[in-house]
């Protein structure tokens, strides 16, 4: 059988201090192999900033010499490695970035996927499974696609929300597990190469095409579908995000805005006064807010795409859920004073819409029948 491919994610940067460890001792060598020491079986060490370099904190007090990076290795063949007490599989390179220290964690890239896939889809049952199996296969292809995104940062992916989430051997679960082994090997491809897996939670009963949310996502496969069953029941109604409600007082709005508009568009924070109009300037084809106008006392500003969602943030912080929503504005002809936000389902609704696919596998659809409804004329081909 053919080996999977290595992949680096950094799941640490500009952290200011790291601890180590593994149950039977850890191996720290210079990249070039170059033994450094080794650290005892059970004992936590700490790895620090010295100056533009790194060191390594022992217990009884011992210091390595300062060294640009270090990789950690397990003595135990199958014995993870710990990062702040949460076990990795794998190796861990260790490098010096501007603000403190990098961990990258070296793996298999199916061992990379099975601490991704209940990340991303949580505690499956039985019936759910081949949703399991639909998102390892899109993450294996988001993975392998975006193999050397971050090269400039010393590894390939992040380990969030702005790549994937992968949270190690934590987050792994034998339902995860056994959806990676049963697709392993097989990638989403287009004309023979890796397809742009996109992947949200929820698009609310109707995806979007690419090009809505992404420049240059023109992809024919990348077009938005009803997600309904032939009942004209969206496959995603059972996610708790499939419809949602936010609303702002005129002081809550002034707040919202004044924090939220200039970062996005440049506006000084000193022209935010009186919000006299909100609307909705221009939807997509799928029918989500492609452009919102806010007026301000003055000429409207307008806020585009994927940048209303860090706009209108709801009081938690977070952005705003979609951009598939309506708008219900109160008040008088000089100041609004009451703004309702209606929506429908979260993210950016482009690709494979998690909570979708599990509804399709209760109604006993597989993988493959999954993939195909999302990416209509993509292949499964197995790569090794």
């Amino acid at each position: 059988m053919r080996r999977d491919p290595e992949i680096r994610i950094g799941i640490l940067v500009g952290a200011q201090r790291v601890s180590v460890s593994a149950n039977e001792g850890l191996s720290v060598s210079e990249p070039d192999g170059t033994r450094v020491t080794t650290i005892p079986a059970g004992q936590t060490w700490l790895v620090a900033t010295a100056g533009d370099k790194l060191t390594l904190v022992g217990s009884g007090g011992w210091v390595s010499p300062a060294l640009e990076s270090m990789v950690l290795v397990a003595n135990g063949p199958s014995d993870p490695l710990r990062i702040n007490g949460k076990p990795y599989r794998g190796t861990a390179d260790l490098l010096r970035d501007p603000a403190g220290v990098t961990v990258v964690n070296r793996l298999g890239l199916e061992a990379y996927v099975e601490g991704v896939v209940s990340a991303e889809m949580g505690h499956r049952s039985p019936n759910e499974q081949s949703a399991l199996e639909a998102q390892a296969v899109v993450s294996r292809t988001f993975a392998l696609r975006n193999l050397g995104k971050r090269k400039a940062q010393g590894f390939d992916l992040t380990a969030g929300v702005a790549d994937q989430v992968y949270g190690g051997i934590l987050f792994e679960t034998p339902q995860g597990r056994a959806a990676v082994a049963a697709t392993r090997g097989i990638l989403l491809t287009y004309k023979g190469a890796p397809a742009e897996a996109f992947f949200y939670s929820t698009c609310g009963g109707r995806t979007a095409e690419g090009v809505e949310v992404f420049h240059g996502a023109a992809q024919p496969y990348l077009r938005s579908i009803a997600d309904e069953d032939e009942h004209g029941v969206a496959y995603c109604s059972i996610s708790p995000r499939y419809r949602w409600h936010e609303e702002w007082s005129d002081q809550s709005l002034q707040a919202t805005l004044e924090r939220n508009l200039p970062p996005v568009t440049g506006i000084r924070r000193e022209l935010v006064r009186q919000v006299s109009d909100i609307r909705v300037a221009r939807r997509t084809a799928s029918g989500r807010v492609d452009q919102l106008a806010i007026a301000l006392g003055g000429p409207e500003v307008r806020v585009d795409g994927l940048a209303i969602r860090q706009v209108l943030r709801p009081a938690n912080g977070e952005l705003l859920r979609s951009t598939a929503f309506t708008l219900a504005v109160s008040g008088g002809s000089r100041r609004v004073s009451h703004l309702a936000v209606d929506g429908m389902g979260a993210g950016h609704g482009v690709g494979f819409c998690q909570w979708g696919a599990v509804g399709r596998a209760r109604a006993g659809q597989g993988y493959a029948q999954i993939l195909g409804a999302y990416f209509p004329g993509t292949s499964l081909t197995r790569r090794y």
